[in-house]
């Protein structure tokens, strides 16, 4: 189970964790299912998760990516990527989304 993860999904973790070893082990699942990199899927998982405009997920993205050193332009480019399918009021919200945690 992960430790000192924030919000509901920790709550979610401690409070059920035979649901959260089945979510982690879809995942894992998932992501071993293809030939992309993992620098990759973390894009593609940032760009998931801007077109369904969920901000938690794109900070806990954003978060991620910058640990596994993906730089913040490479993000940023993301939410500009946004515009033609999503518009640019989402594309816009996404930027700032990632642009909250740059350092």
């Amino acid at each position: 189970m992960p430790k000192n993860m924030p919000g509901a999904a920790g709550d979610l973790a401690e409070q059920y964790p035979d649901i959260w070893r089945a979510y982690a082990a879809l995942g894992k699942a998932s992501s071993g299912a293809g030939p992309l990199t993992d620098r990759e899927k973390r894009l593609v998982k940032l760009a998931l998760a801007i077109g369904a405009n969920s901000e938690g997920a794109v900070h806990s993205h954003c978060r991620r990516a910058r640990a596994e050193g993906i730089a913040d332009d490479a993000l940023e480019q993301v939410a500009l990527l946004a515009i033609g399918p999503l518009g640019l009021p989402r594309a816009v919200a996404a930027k700032t989304w990632i642009e909250d945690d740059a350092s």
